[in-house]
C-alpha cells in the first residue's frame, strides 16, 4: 500500500505526485497511457500570472477577468487564491527549467489571449504545455517516482464505514500489456484524468484519450459532479482534422476572416463569443480563416513554429502565404469531480486536480491561460493535502468484492454480442452532440440527443468487442471508454436541458439570456442506489 496514488499521469497529476513526494508521502502514479502523451502537452498559448513586466496588469485585474469571463458561477474565494498564488507557480516552474521565451531584457515573455486585459500569458514559443509537462516528468523521474503505465482505470476502491459515509482505499485497474486486472491499495487517490471532450469524437481537439474516465469511476464510487453541461468550444481548430491553432495565434495579432476575407469580430474576446461569431459565419459563408500572413515569416517561425507545421501537416497550406480555414470545436470541459477548498471530493481521501476537478475557478467560460495555471496551483495543493491525510489516517483495503467484481466485469465483455459496430455509434454520438448540444442549444435539439443516448445505453450489450484477446486489446479498451462516454453523456444532457437559460458556453438560442435568480447556482449531479440525480445549489 502507498500513502498517495495518482490516477493520470499529465501536468496535473505529476504536479500532485511531486508535491506529496515532498511532503514525504510514497508516490505512485497510474496512467492510461504515457506521461508525455497526455492531453496537457496541448496547451500552446501560456500560463497566466500577473508578473512585474506588464505595467498595464495585476492581480486585481486577473482575478476580475477571471470572474468575469465565469459569468457568475466561480468562486471568488477560489479565484482569488488561483490567481494570487500564479505568480509563484510561474517562478517556481522558471527554477525547474520550463524554458519560457524571453523578452529583450531577459524576462519571461508574455503575451495577450482571448478575454484577458493584459499581456498576461507566459509562454515558451507555442510548446508552452509540451515544455511545462517534459519539465514536470524529468522532476518526477528525479525524485524516484514510481510509474505505472499502460493501466486503464475500471474504478475505485472504497470502503464503507457503516454510517453511510465512503472512503477510499485504492483502485483497481486493467493492465493493458497482460490483460489483468490490478488492485493497487492506497491511503489516498488523486485523480487526475483529464477531461471528456471526446464525447464530441471528431469535433474535438483532444487527444482520443480524453474520454472522462476518473469522472465516470468517481460518481460511481459516491462522489459528486458539478456543471457537466458547461463545455468550451476553442475558436480556432483546423477545419478537416480539428487540430488545435492556438489562441497564441490570434494574441500575436492574427485576423479571423469570413468567407468575403472580412473581419468580422474582436479576435481576443472571451472564447463563448468568438466561438458562436465564427460559427454564424461558417452557416452564413460556409467558410471561416484565420489570418497570420501578415505577422511574416521570420516571426511565425520564431513564436508560431508548431502553428505552422500543423497546418502544413494536417491542411495541406503555409500560413506565412496562405489563409488558415478554422473552425470551432469542444475543447476543455469546465465541469467535473466536485471538490472542497482542500481538493477532496465527497469520498474521504479521494482528491481531485486538473481538468476532471471542478475547483469553481472557471465557471461558465474558462478563461485561456488559467488551465496550465488551474493544474499547478490545485496540482500542489493536492497532492500536499492528499500526504497529509494519509499520514492523519488509518487506511485498510477491506473490499475485496470490487475487485472479483471488475475481473468479472472484464471477462464478461468479451462475451457481449457485437450485432452494433460501437465504433459506429461513438462517431454518431459525437456528431449530434456537436450539432445539438454544442455551441448552439435548444430544448429540443437537446432532448434528442438525450433520447439517442439513452436508446444507446440500452443498447451496449450488444456492442461487445469483437477482439477477444488477452494482451494489448484496444478493442476492448475503447469498448469501456465507450461506456464512461455514454455515462458521462446523460450528465452532461440532464443538467444542460435543466438549465432553461443562456450563461458562457452554455448557449441556448431558444433562452438567449441569463436567469441569475433561478440559475446562478452550480448543477451538481449524483447517484443514489445506481439512479442519477441532478439539481441546482448554490
Amino acid at each position: 500500500m502507498v500513502d498517495v496514488l495518482v490516477i493520470g499521469s499529465g501536468g496535473a497529476g505529476l504536479v500532485a505526485a511531486l508535491s506529496a513526494k515532498e511532503a514525504g508521502a510514497s508516490v505512485a502514479v497510474v496512467g492510461k497511457s504515457y506521461p508525455t502523451r497526455s492531453q496537457t502537452s496541448m496547451a500552446q498559448g501560456g500560463i497566466n500570472a500577473a508578473l512585474a513586466n506588464a505595467d498595464d496588469d495585476s492581480i486585481e485585474k486577473h482575478i476580475e477577468d477571471t470572474l468575469r469571463s465565469a459569468h457568475g458561477l466561480a468562486s471568488e474565494d477560489a479565484v482569488t487564491a488561483l490567481c494570487r498564488e500564479g505568480i509563484e507557480a510561474v517562478e517556481w516552474l522558471d527554477r525547474i527549467g520550463v524554458p519560457f521565451s524571453r523578452s529583450g531584457e531577459g524576462k519571461i515573455a508574455q503575451r495577450r489571449l482571448g478575454g484577458a486585459s493584459a499581456q498576461r500569458a507566459c509562454y515558451a514559443q507555442d510548446y508552452t504545455g509540451l515544455k511545462v509537462l517534459h519539465t514536470l516528468y524529468d522532476q518526477c523521474n528525479r525524485a524516484g517516482i514510481i510509474f505505472h503505465n499502460e493501466r486503464f482505470l475500471l474504478n475505485f476502491i472504497t470502503e464503507d464505514d457503516g454510517k453511510g459515509k465512503r472512503s477510499v482505499s485504492g483502485a483497481n485497474v486493467l493492465n493493458i500489456k497482460t490483460g489483468e486486472v490490478e488492485k493497487f491499495e492506497a491511503k489516498t487517490v488523486i485523480v487526475a484524468t483529464g477531461g471528456y471532450s471526446r464525447i464530441y469524437h471528431k469535433h474535438s481537439t483532444n487527444a482520443v484519450g480524453s474520454t472522462g474516465d476518473g469522472i465516470a469511476a468517481a460518481i460511481r464510487a459516491g462522489a459528486r459532479l458539478s456543471d457537466m453541461e458547461f463545455i468550451q468550444f476553442h475558436p480556432t481548430a483546423l477545419k478537416n482534422s480539428s487540430i488545435l491553432i492556438s489562441e497564441s495565434a490570434r494574441g500575436a495579432g492574427g485576423h479571423l476572416l469570413n468567407g468575403d476575407h472580412e473581419r468580422f469580430t474582436d479576435e481576443l474576446a472571451p472564447r463563448d463569443i468568438v466561438a458562436r461569431a465564427i460559427l454564424q459565419e461558417i452557416e452564413k459563408s460556409g467558410e471561416v480563416f484565420l489570418d497570420i500572413r501578415h505577422l511574416g515569416e521570420e516571426f511565425i517561425d520564431e513564436e508560431l513554429p508548431q502553428e505552422r507545421k500543423l497546418a502544413k501537416l494536417y491542411e495541406g497550406i503555409d500560413p506565412v502565404t496562405d489563409l488558415i480555414p478554422i473552425k470551432p470545436v469542444a475543447h476543455y470541459t469546465m465541469g467535473g469531480i466536485e471538490v472542497n477548498a482542500d481538493s477532496q471530493t465527497a469520498v474521504s481521501g479521494l482528491y481531485a486536480a486538473g481538468e476532471c476537478a471542478n475547483h469553481n475557478v472557471h465557471g461558465a467560460n474558462r478563461l485561456g491561460g488559467n488551465s496550465l495555471l488551474e493544474l499547478i496551483v490545485f496540482g500542489k495543493q493536492a497532492g500536499r493535502n492528499a500526504a497529509k491525510y494519509a499520514t492523519e489516517n488509518e487506511v485498510v483495503c477491506k473490499n475485496e468484492t470490487k475487485f472479483v467484481s471488475d475481473q468479472n466485469f472484464v471477462r464478461g465483455v468479451k462475451y457481449f454480442t457485437n450485432q452494433i459496430d460501437f465504433y459506429q455509434k461513438r462517431e454518431f454520438m459525437g456528431n449530434i452532440f456537436y450539432n445539438n448540444a454544442g455551441i448552439m442549444r435548444t430544448d429540443m435539439g437537446l432532448k434528442a440527443v438525450l433520447g439517442a443516448v439513452r436508446q444507446i445505453q440500452k443498447e451496449i450489450p450488444f456492442m461487445g468487442p469483437r477482439d477477444k484477446s488477452k494482451t494489448y486489446n484496444t478493442n476492448l479498451v475503447e469498448f469501456i471508454e465507450f461506456g464512461n462516454m455514454v455515462e458521462l453523456a446523460e450528465i452532461v444532457l440532464v443538467g444542460a436541458i435543466s438549465r432553461n437559460e443562456s450563461r458562457g458556453a452554455h448557449f441556448r438560442s431558444d433562452i438567449p439570456q441569463s436567469n441569475d435568480e433561478v440559475y446562478g447556482a452550480h448543477t451538481i449531479s449524483w447517484r443514489e442506489d445506481g439512479v442519477l440525480c441532478v439539481d441546482f445549489m448554490k
